[in-house]
């Protein structure tokens, strides 16, 4: 039997794409990922379908299993000959009990290694900023738990030696909840009243905040803010070291629905502009066994392959591929495209869309099709098992129709539990699909009072109307590109926060 391994893999603070590559690499050949709260729910996409996923998140005063329990899940995997990543939010040795982790691991004689990630004790602050350390003003920091099981008050017994120190910067974990007390005790150990304090809330907690003040009033300022937060005391907390790039969506939250397809394109694009994003629904696309009958498609007569999303084209094409067929067989069909990201999805298969509307509608690309092919030609949707049947119906009257669904969505549990600490938050609701929008209600019943939704296109927009009663954007243009004007134009007239 293979021998078990386990890595303890930090995965950083933010988005996905602040794990290192190494954590990622390793996530993409576990057999098993253990993971916990604060983890971005677009990381474990990363991992093997056929890999075993099992939660064990540990927030303060929430805890899904016991320490001891952790440990035990982690050896008795890696005994079963299993590689096991262990994915635990910021750093696993900063306040995360990766050390326990792995000393447990080792005594057990379980191969095993940390791999580091960022911790929020200097990202958290670099996201509001805050340099920890800066030349002149902070020579050092200090990173202490404000959550300590063996005083009377919570906080460390050498607080009051930290507080007298003249330079430096002194970063708190775990401290919100203690704020008061902390800065009570800070002030009585003689740490000036004017020290400049910040409390932070960033990455993927559900409530981002950043609040700045002096040690005096810092926790009359904060009392708003909510778990998890970072506590920053030093010169340095008054500082502001953020982008000088104009952006325009800073203070704005959107939550995105759909498959990766979109919110792979979305995510950037808005946090390039200022936006913090979350996945609110993660749409997965699981496979149906197509029985396509190839011999006729290949037969070498006039055939359109009509494609409405690029999902379509890649298990379309991965199909032809697992059957063996050459793709020269497919000479005399012609290909119809529903708009430019399903084109390019075929034109990165070295095949250019003979038919691609300039809107990006399913009724567009029936009159496109009407208007363009003969009567009679043998028509092949390959799509969704959701998608609309109006399509079918409307090239029904003019050609032989044949409706193959490749594919279905389901909405992926864990990353709707995960959306629910963030939706309240939620400025704006995205929502890339028709399906996209039932499996939404599906998970949350509801849109928060405070987020406004917005739709690609008129089919969405019609799908929502039937679950939404209020007011709600529509995309001018049937795209990604098309959704983030929304935004932007929305964002403009409402009055939310708007750049730096």
């Amino acid at each position: 039997m293979k021998r078990g391994r386990v890595y303890l893999v930090g995965a950083g603070c933010g988005g996905p794409d602040l794990i290192t590559v190494r954590g990622l690499g390793l996530l993409r050949s576990c057999d098993v990922v253990v993971y916990d709260d604060l983890i971005d729910p677009e990381l474990l996409e990363a991992v093997p379908a056929s890999a075993e996923k099992i939660y064990m998140g540990k927030r303060l005063g929430a805890h899904s299993a016991s320490q001891a329990e952790i440990c035990a899940l982690l050896i008795a995997k890696a005994r079963e000959g299993k590689t096991v990543a262990r994915l635990k939010g910021g750093d696993p040795y900063v306040f995360g009990r990766g050390g326990e982790e792995l000393l447990a691991l080792r005594q057990a004689g379980v191969p095993c290694e940390e791999v580091p990630g960022i911790s929020s004790a200097i990202a958290i602050p670099a996201e509001a900023g805050i340099p920890v350390t800066y030349r002149q003003l902070s020579r050092g920091v200090h990173i202490v738990t404000a959550h300590t099981a063996d005083t009377t008050d919570g906080l460390p017994p050498d607080l009051d030696t930290l507080a007298r120190l003249k330079e430096g910067t002194l970063v708190f974990l775990m401290g919100l909840g203690r704020l008061p007390r902390l800065a009570e005790r800070l002030l009585a150990a003689g740490k000036p009243p004017d020290t400049p304090a910040a409390v932070v809330s960033g990455g993927n907690a559900p409530h981002l905040a950043a609040v700045r003040g002096t040690l005096a009033d810092i926790a009359e300022k904060a009392r708003a803010v909510q778990p998890p937060a970072v506590v920053v005391v030093g010169p340095t907390a008054a500082m502001e070291l953020t982008s000088s790039i104009a952006r325009p969506l800073a203070g704005v939250t959107v939550g995105l629905t759909g498959t990766a397809a979109v919110t792979d394109k979305l995510r950037p694009a808005l946090e390039a502009l200022g936006a913090g994003v979350f996945l609110a629904e993660r749409s997965r696309v699981e496979r149906l066994p197509v029985s396509m009958e190839l011999e006729a498609l290949c037969g070498g007569e006039p055939h359109w392959l009509v494609f409405t999303s690029a999902n379509g084209v890649r298990l379309f094409f991965d199909a032809l591929t697992e059957q063996g067929v050459d793709l020269r067989h497919l000479h005399a069909c012609r290909f119809a495209a529903i708009g430019a990201a399903t084109a390019g999805a075929l034109k990165a298969r070295g095949i250019l869309a003979d038919l691609c509307p300039k809107d990006f509608t399913t009724a567009a690309l029936a009159q496109a099709l009407l208007d363009t092919a003969p009567a009679g030609e043998p028509v092949w949707l390959l799509r969704s098992a959701h998608g609309s049947p109006a399509l079918a119906e409307a090239l029904a009257e003019k050609f032989t129709v044949r409706d193959v669904p490749l594919y279905r969505l389901a909405a992926d549990p864990w990353t709707a539990a995960q959306a629910e600490r963030r939706l309240a938050a939620a400025d704006y609701l995205v929502f890339s699909s028709a399906s996209g929008v039932e499996l939404y209600f599906a998970a949350h019943r509801e849109v928060p009072d405070r987020a406004v939704c917005v739709c690609i296109g008129a089919a969405t927009a019609a799908a929502l109307r039937r679950r939404y009663a209020k007011p709600f954007l529509t995309a001018a243009d049937t795209s990604t590109g098309g959704i983030v004007d929304a935004i932007l134009a929305h964002a403009g007239k409402s009055g939310k926060p708007q750049g730096v």
